[in-house]
């Protein structure tokens, strides 16, 4: 029985090599398409931000808003500079308490400590991140207001006539201080989390070749480690300041918000996601009010834009003069 002979199947290189080119270069249009989401919305809260706030902007001078310290909406007066100020000192004072302790932290547990504390405190870690702001801010009422109330202040009130900043006008505990170590112990956790990272990420052959010139591990760990890490420290530094500026409920509940600017890191402190929450909702019906609120999230936003574009300006400084 004859066997008809077939032709082997030919392809098309052209052919291939073009649909292949085709749907790479979809797919790639693809990937750009969503990478590029995230800035579009920034910019689209951005925006929508502006164009709310526009009837304040246009009803008072930008420096009146800014550098006005007067807050009564009833007389059409709005003045940002209480609540701009409140923000900052609460998140310095979060800043002064949380990052000399995460770093350390980190230090430890990276060049320290054993595998075994390692797996037992990293947990613990993470478990204190995903603690609501709420539950924080409880324990604030419950715990820092009375500590501070009752011993810190009486205790630092000692020193009140070297440093002014420790002046206590403010009996009952709500205060920048109350807050600050409220928002310490929250944005811990992230520092200490990405120090740590970064620290694990330097070669172990730097430290080997530290110690092998005679070096203590102390030593190593000032010299090699630290400037090597010292972009990504300081980056997980500003991370933590970027959410200790946003947040809210928890600070709400222990700076007092009495609309003044601080003197003393035991007076109260009106933040502003805390001006944000507490009247957004309420009070509609007067004039400019809800485009004052409005101004004040633009504010913020602008504030924590400039912080974040400022870190990665310096980070890159630092990045191309280690190389």
């Amino acid at each position: 029985m004859l066997m008809r002979k077939t032709k082997p199947p030919t392809f098309n290189s052209s052919t291939t090599g073009s649909r292949r080119y085709f749907i790479d270069r979809w797919i790639r249009r693809v990937f750009w398409v969503f990478s590029a989401l995230p800035a579009l919305l920034g910019v689209l809260i951005l925006v929508a931000l502006g164009v709310k706030s526009q009837p304040i902007l246009l009803a008072h001078p930008l420096t009146s808003l800014l550098f006005g310290s007067a807050w009564k909406p009833q007389k059409g007066e709005f003045g940002f500079l209480p609540f701009i100020s409140g923000t900052i000192w609460v998140t310095v004072v979060a800043l002064v308490i949380a990052v000399p302790i995460c770093i350390l932290t980190a230090i430890y547990l990276s060049e320290y400590a054993s595998a075994r504390i390692q797996r037992f405190i990293k947990p613990l870690l993470d478990l204190l991140a995903a603690i609501p702001s709420v539950v924080y801010g409880v324990w604030g009422v419950l715990a820092i207001v009375p500590w501070v109330q009752n011993s810190i202040a009486p205790f630092l009130g000692q020193w009140a006539n070297l440093f002014p900043i420790l002046t206590s006008t403010n009996p009952t505990g709500y205060s920048v201080l109350a807050g600050g170590i409220v928002l310490a112990v929250m944005i811990a956790p992230f520092i200490v989390a990405i120090t740590y990272e970064v620290l694990q990420s330097v070669p172990v052959g730097l430290r080997q070749a530290s110690l092998a010139l005679g070096t203590t591990r102390w030593q190593t760990i000032k010299y090699a480690v630290l400037p090597k890490a010292s972009g990504g420290i300081f980056a997980s530094i500003v991370l933590g300041c970027s959410r200790a500026l946003g947040e809210t409920m928890a600070v709400l509940m222990v700076v007092g918000n009495v609309p003044q600017i601080p003197r003393s890191i035991f007076d109260a402190a009106y933040p502003l996601p805390a001006l944000i929450a507490n009247n957004y909702g309420e009070m509609m019906s007067i004039p400019l009010y809800d485009a004052a609120l409005m101004a004040a999230s633009l504010i913020l936003l602008i504030i924590v834009l400039g912080l974040n574009i400022f870190s990665i300006l310096a980070l890159r400084h630092i990045l191309i003069e280690k190389l």
